[in-house]
């Protein structure tokens, strides 16, 4: 995203209306009192805090490009002892779900005395009667242990369901704050959820919890669930390295999550200092001549006689011919299995060569998702959850939960979905990467490529 595109963009949340409501959090306006002061809603987090981009900023007249910063409000919208809050979880499992169920749950009975709370049962599915899913009442007893699982408590589905009937039922069970926690193609039912409440005239407060193992939502510098997975996918790096040192020419490549971002696989090469080659969605690689990626790895095995491949799921889908491609229930374009695809062609391709190897593919996403949260996701999706209850309870609406800067934000759901996150070939991040594999900057056969390898 372009400078210009970014200042552009709205960072302004959507507000129901005055708040007139004292809040029962006693807290501060007082700085040295030694008690937590309540936030207003002129505290702003700076997208971008370095000096040279303030001094532009300064140079142009502009405001930088800033953030609301989440906590608690002295006042209140809603009435705590008249508010009913409903949660739904949707897509994908993520470590730390049952953690954010909790949480909320925890912060409304304990923190705003909130008890009229309900669970929707398997995503958006649960709002739609023809599905006959009941409610799960949700209370501070009910949720105590479930941040021990791994998984949804509340269960979730793929797939739209139509705004105006969700709307319905948030109507007809008077709820007040609709909590959604899920990824991309949540946030975006979730902003139709609150346009169709608005186009109603409605007081109705909506609000996101980003779920995303791959860490792919812009404005966000990490979600909840990202942490657990590159932790875990880290233990079974380290013993799929083992395997491949077992072996002569062995090889070991493991598949991670990370459709259009390569994040998981980066953070977990990183991790461990194990992977030779990390291939992600964002970069482009050939498989044969002299840059391509079967030709290296063949000379990696000519001098070490072992190594390791870590892939996104998302990466080389250019390799595959992308015609009729199917969708799954959320719409998402069904990505072909890259893994196996790479196992195959390096197969085939140290068969004609007469290179003897041994090959391992391991693919351990479901195993890594369904995992309960570690103990830093654990506190940040506690964390998440308790600021969405702030924001919810002062009339925040269509907004998203997210980080940043080392402060906790709100942000609108727009923004938050304008485009996907991903790696910046040019950041530091992914130079981390090339210098701790030592793979080429390019995997490329063209002359651009080549003069880059050689020098």
């Amino acid at each position: 995203m372009t400078q210009e595109e970014l200042n552009s963009l709205d960072f302004n949340v959507k507000s129901l209306g005055k708040c007139r409501v004292q809040s029962p959090l006693h807290l501060s306006k007082i700085i040295g009192d030694d008690i937590y002061d309540y936030v207003s809603d002129d505290d702003r987090i700076l997208y971008d805090g370095s000096l040279k981009r303030l001094k532009e900023y300064k140079d142009t007249g502009r405001n930088p490009v800033s953030f609301e910063k989440a906590g608690p409000r002295e006042f209140l919208f809603f009435d705590p002892t008249k508010t009913k809050v409903a949660i739904v979880t949707c897509g994908g499992l993520c470590p730390g779900l049952n953690n954010v169920i909790r949480g909320l749950v925890m912060q409304l009975n304990r923190r705003y005395k909130v008890f009229n709370v309900i669970g929707i049962k398997y995503g958006f599915r649960g709002f739609i009667p023809k599905y006959e899913l009941s409610y799960e009442p949700l209370t501070a007893d009910i949720v105590d242990r479930i941040h021990l699982q791994g998984g949804s408590f509340l269960g979730s589905s793929r797939g739209p369901q139509a705004a105006e009937d969700i709307v319905d039922m948030l109507q007809q069970q008077n709820i007040n704050i609709l909590f959604c926690i899920g990824g991309d193609g949540t946030l975006r039912a979730t902003q139709s959820i609150a346009d169709e409440i608005e186009k109603r005239g409605l007081k109705i407060a909506v609000g996101g919890i980003p779920k995303t193992i791959d860490n792919d939502i812009s404005f966000i510098d990490k979600s909840f669930g990202f942490e657990t997975a590159f932790s875990i996918a880290s233990d079974i790096v380290i013993n799929a390295h083992n395997e491949a040192k077992g072996a002569f020419n062995g090889i070991a490549m493991i598949k991670l999550m990370g459709r259009d971002s390569g994040f998981i696989a980066a953070n977990t090469a990183l991790a461990t200092g194990e992977a030779n080659f990390v291939l992600i969605p964002e970069i482009k690689f050939d498989l044969y001549g002299k840059n391509g990626f079967i030709t290296l790895l063949a000379e990696r095995l000519k001098k070490r006689h072992h190594a390791l491949i870590i892939v996104a799921e998302g990466a080389g889908q250019f390799l595959f011919n992308t015609e009729n491609q199917e969708r799954d229930a959320s719409g998402n374009v069904k990505y072909q299995d890259i893994g196996v695809f790479l196992k195959d062609k390096i197969s085939e391709e140290f068969k004609r060569i007469g290179l003897h190897h041994s090959i391992k593919y391991i693919d351990p996403s479901y195993i890594i998702r369904s995992s309960p949260a570690n103990s830093n996701d654990s506190k940040f999706c506690n964390l998440l959850a308790q600021n969405a209850v702030h924001a919810a309870m002062s009339g925040k609406t269509a907004f998203v939960v997210g980080h940043w800067n080392g402060s906790f934000t709100i942000l609108p759901i727009q923004a938050a979905v304008k485009e996907r996150k991903r790696i910046n070939l040019e950041s530091e991040l992914w130079w981390n990467v090339l210098e701790t594999t030592s793979q080429p900057t390019k995997m490329l056969n063209d002359q651009d490529a080549e003069a880059e390898n050689n020098a």
